[in-house]
């Protein structure tokens, strides 16, 4: 949504389309920590998440003449981004077929813990804050994408289906299968002498 005083997305959308690329400029800083979010919840990983957003950003500067502004420009954009973060995820499912599931060099070393309470702390709620991501994005894509898109992302079902092509009615089975798993899935990862 744009400020009272700006001009609106399918506005600056279509000065972007006529070439004016500080339009564009100001879409994406209006929409990037939104877009960031949604990919970082449904990839699960920080550096792909940055990656596939600035794919998404780079395909939608090009589909700029394709963008109906009869629709929300964010949803547009975020479907997009869905696109890019599929084809992501079956990169990365690629890479870990051919290479397994190697960790990066150092992996984890930021997650060290100070001795002290407040670290102590704070790094049991990135332990779980891990586990939620993990379990987030072992979930099988189309439940993955309308838990995120719903309950992460904060949209209305209708809006979700519009994204995924799908009915309401598809949207809210998914969710709540997706969530049902998520359930199951951290019930069994946090039961004592897992």
């Amino acid at each position: 949504m744009s400020p009272p005083d700006e001009p609106s997305d399918a506005i600056l959308a279509r000065q972007a389309a006529a070439g004016d690329e500080r339009a564009y400029a100001t879409l994406v800083g209006r929409h990037k920590d939104r877009l960031y979010g949604l990919l970082r919840r449904y990839l699960g990983d920080p550096e792909e998440a940055r990656e596939a957003a600035h794919e998404a950003f780079i395909a939608a500067w090009a589909a700029l003449a394709r963008y109906d502004p009869a629709r929300p420009f964010g949803a547009w954009l975020r479907a997009i981004a869905i696109n890019k973060a599929r084809d992501r995820g079956r990169r990365l499912a690629f890479r870990r077929l051919i290479f397994g599931d190697r960790p990066p060099e150092d992996a984890g070393a930021h997650d060290r813990a100070d001795p002290s309470p407040t670290a102590e702390a704070a790094l049991v709620e990135r332990e779980r804050l891990a586990l939620l991501d993990r379990g987030i994005a072992g979930l099988p894509g189309p439940l993955r994408e309308a838990l995120v898109l719903t309950a992460l992302d904060g949209l209305s079902q209708q809006d979700a289906a519009d994204i995924l092509g799908v009915t309401v009615k598809t949207v809210e089975t998914r969710v709540y299968r997706a969530r049902r798993i998520l359930a199951e899935t951290l019930d069994a990862s946090l039961r004592p002498g897992r």
